[in-house]
């Protein structure tokens, strides 16, 4: 799903808004926070996957340019 970072949390927790309106907390996927130089910063449109057991929590797979 597509959403927006609005704000940065501690611990590398991002809350995103989803294009349905939708908000959820959400943190980077293994391969982003492994030194590959990729920052997700606040207004960055991102790619989240939502939890199937909680879903207002997901992960960040995608920062679009």
């Amino acid at each position: 799903m597509r959403g927006t970072v609005v704000k940065m949390l501690p611990d590398s927790t991002f809350e995103v808004e989803l294009e349905s309106g939708f908000q959820l907390l959400a943190k980077p996927s293994g391969r982003m926070r492994r030194g590959r130089g990729i920052r997700v910063l606040p207004g960055d449109v991102v790619d989240v996957e939502v939890s199937t057991y909680d879903p207002t929590r997901g992960r960040i797979v995608w920062r679009y340019r």
